[in-house]
Formats: C-alpha cells, sequence, structure tokens
C-alpha cells in the first residue's frame, strides 16, 4: 500500500490525485452501466462478489480504500469531504459496490465504535483491503419490527456461547464471512436489557444459510439457522447483556447508509432504486425519443428536484450529527426522505414509459425499460431498507422532537415472563 502522507492531504490535491489514479489503474464501466452490482442470480452474483473483492484490493493498494477509516486500523484517517471528493471523481468507473453496504458503512463502522482494540485490528483492516465481507444477524422470522424482542439463544458455555435460533432478510449473507449478530443471553432480564452482539463466523458448523428469491428475480436475501453454533466470548462486542446499546449504534450506522448519509462508502451516489436514478432516467427519455413532450420534461425535473433535496438534506443532517446541532436519532430523516424518493423516482419512470417499462420493446431504450419496471415492482423496499418508514417517523418524534413514546405492554417485564405469539 502507499504510503500515508505525513500531513492530512488538502482535499482539491486529494482529488486530483484520485483522478489521475482512478484513470491509470480502475477500469471504465461498459457503456450503459451504472455501478448498481448485486442484482444477478446464482453463480452470477457469487462472480460479482469476487470481483467486488478483487476491486476492493486494488483500491487498497493504490491508497485510496477506507478513505474516512482511521489509519491505525487500515485506512486512511481522512475526513469526509475527503470521500465526497473521491466519489464525484470515481462515476464512470467500475468499484466495489457490493462492499458498500453492509460491510462498509454498517459492520466495519459498528466494530470501530464498539469493539475491543483486537476486534478492530483483526477485522477493520481485512474489510478494508478486501478479504472480509460483513453482514447483519438481526430480525427474526417471528419479530417483525420488534429487533429488541430477539428469540435467539445464546448459552454460556465456559469461553465459549452455544448460539441456537434463526435470523432472516440478511443481504448477502452466502457471500459474508463474518455477521454481527444479536442474541438473547438473559431471559430474566426486560428485552433490551438482556441481549449480546456477537461477532460470529458465518461459514462453520451448525450454520445454515437459505437464500430468498425475491419478486424482481433477485435472491441478495438470506435466511439463517444456527444448530448450536460455537462462539467464543472473545468475540462478543460490547459487553455480554449490553448488546441492546451496540445494536442502537449499528442502527445508526444502518440509517445513515440507506438515508446516503454514510461517511464510509466508495463509489458514486446512487439516489434511486437498483440503481435507477435521474441520469438514468434522463438517458431512457431520450432513447425513447420523448424528450420534447412537456408532460415528460416536467417528471424529469420533478425526478431531479426530489434527488437533488436528498442530497442536501443528507449533507445537512450529516453535519448536524457531526457538528452534535443534531442528535444521532437524527439520521431516521435521512433514512424517510430515501424511502419516499426511492418510491417516486420508480413511479415516474413508470408514469413516463408506459408500456415500455413492461416490455422494455421501443427500439431506443434498451435495457432501460425493464429496469424502470423492476424500480416499480420493487419500490416498497426503499420504506423497508434498515426498518420501516412508520419506524423512522416514531424515532423523529420520539428521539429528535421530544414527543412521548407510544406504550409498550412489556417494558420493564423479564422477557421470559413475555406472552409470546404462536
Amino acid at each position: 500500500m502507499t504510503e500515508h502522507l505525513e500531513h492530512l492531504e488538502d482535499v482539491q490535491s486529494f482529488r486530483l490525485r484520485s483522478r489521475a489514479w482512478l484513470a491509470a489503474n480502475m477500469p471504465r464501466m461498459a457503456p450503459g452501466g451504472d455501478g448498481a452490482s448485486g442484482d444477478a442470480t446464482g453463480g452470477a452474483a457469487e462472480v460479482q462478489w469476487q470481483r467486488a473483492r478483487e476491486l476492493q484490493r486494488r483500491l487498497y493498494d493504490g491508497g485510496f480504500a477506507g478513505i474516512c477509516f482511521p489509519r491505525q486500523y487500515g485506512g486512511l484517517g481522512l475526513t469526509p469531504a475527503h470521500q465526497r471528493a473521491f466519489n464525484e471523481e470515481c462515476a464512470g468507473y467500475e468499484m466495489p459496490l457490493l462492499f458498500n453496504i453492509p460491510t462498509l458503512s454498517i459492520c466495519a463502522p459498528t466494530v470501530l465504535d464498539m469493539g475491543t482494540e483486537e476486534q478492530k485490528h483483526r477485522h477493520l483492516a481485512a474489510v478494508i483491503r478486501g478479504d472480509e465481507i460483513m453482514v447483519q444477524f438481526l430480525s427474526e422470522p417471528r419479530g417483525g419490527s420488534d429487533l429488541a424482542g430477539v428469540i435467539t439463544r445464546a448459552t454460556r458455555d465456559g469461553d465459549m456461547f452455544v448460539l441456537s435460533g434463526a435470523k432472516i432478510w440478511s443481504s448477502g449473507a452466502y457471500a459474508a464471512d463474518w455477521a454481527l449478530c444479536l442474541a438473547r443471553t438473559d431471559w430474566n432480564a426486560p428485552k433490551h436489557r438482556g441481549l449480546t452482539m456477537f461477532l460470529v463466523k458465518v461459514h462453520q458448523p451448525g450454520v445454515q444459510v437459505t437464500r430468498i428469491r425475491q419478486v424482481d428475480g433477485n435472491d441478495e436475501f438470506c435466511q439463517e439457522f444456527f444448530d448450536d453454533v460455537r462462539v467464543p466470548a472473545s468475540d462478543v462486542i460490547g459487553d455480554v447483556n449490553a448488546g441492546w446499546a451496540v445494536a442502537t449504534r449499528q442502527l445508526f450506522h444502518e440509517r445513515m447508509a440507506v438515508g446516503g448519509g454514510s461517511p464510509y462508502v466508495s463509489g458514486p451516489a446512487s439516489h434511486g432504486n437498483r440503481g435507477w436514478s435521474t441520469a438514468a432516467l434522463v438517458d431512457t427519455v431520450r432513447g425513447a425519443g420523448l424528450a420534447d413532450d412537456p408532460r415528460v420534461r416536467d417528471l424529469v425535473a420533478e425526478a431531479h428536484a426530489i434527488s437533488r433535496v436528498q442530497r442536501q438534506l443528507v449533507d445537512r443532517v450529516a453535519a448536524g450529527i457531526r457538528s452534535e446541532q443534531l442528535p444521532p436519532p437524527a439520521a431516521a430523516i435521512g433514512w424517510l426522505f430515501a424511502g419516499q424518493t426511492t418510491s417516486r423516482l420508480a413511479e415516474i419512470g413508470v408514469e413516463i414509459l408506459g408500456p415500455i417499462a413492461v416490455t422494455g420493446d421501443d427500439g431506443g431504450t434498451g435495457d432501460d425499460g425493464l429496469r424502470a419496471g423492476t424500480a416499480f415492482l420493487m419500490r416498497q423496499a426503499g420504506s423497508l431498507g434498515g426498518g420501516s418508514t412508520e419506524m423512522a417517523r416514531n424515532i423523529i418524534s420520539e428521539r429528535v422532537l421530544g414527543m412521548p413514546r407510544e406504550h409498550a405492554a412489556d417494558r420493564d417485564v423479564p422477557f421470559g415472563q413475555v406472552r409470546q405469539g404462536r
């Protein structure tokens, strides 16, 4: 890896150096590509993950990986402004976007904030090199939005824990190396106070990973089953029975990532659904010969305005959290707006293209028409990823605006005494 500069490099110098390095070292995207990897299925998806590892290693070897991660853990120790400059310069280049969520933007920052020094040195450098992919094992089949109500069990056995239960909706788990897994370690404590966060090796005896096919054919989501999986006590993140504090910090990073405000991601920002951006919309409109239609032009302008507002909102909220003028839960503001933006952009695409979004057959749009249709089918995903928009509104009202909390019948009740749905 190239040697770090002795002093913090100014943003413009870093931008120019990034521009020159990208041109000399990173492959250009194919015509019509948008860098949105991960939509392939089966073996093709596994090839994409391997390619992402290779590209992440190329960034690392060139001295452009982990821009905002501290130097002692393999990063560059630079600022979010440096990361934004790099992201602007890498438009048009193939990038390891699969590493962004959840590895770089959620899991690694959680380890950075809450892990031991040994855990940070062991995992963060490996992630930044492209050697490790991380995933979240949080949601459960019966849990819905009640993350604190997990029933996956971790029982102490000397210097080990024995993990049993199931998780679901884990993006890319089949390709991951390690997971952050929330499990219950004390059933006599109220639900928020009997949880522990573990680092779990994904591919080991007792772990079964099953892929889930969605309506668009994508099978990145997975379900996991744990059958007496042995986890060393040294892989506990934070303290035993204090996992909710770790989960809360993890959810903060998730909301920043889903809302588009994470300082840890590399690659051009995508403010659409599965790569359906305003740039792709403009190209598709031109290909379909609709650029002179006044109604279409109004819709394209609406899409551009929404996306511009989102970028400005994300920057403002992120800056407010960094300066402590806003509390960390304010990340839910960007998360909420991102869900609404995703849905509206998908609707605009279908409103413009009509039947082309179903057939893709107009002689001008290539695959973009079908991509608009697929984005429309998946538009609700933007209102669910990282938690539902209803949850975002609750967080904003209670933790940002200070409104009264919703009543919870199981608050302060030992979890073992709480009636469970059957």
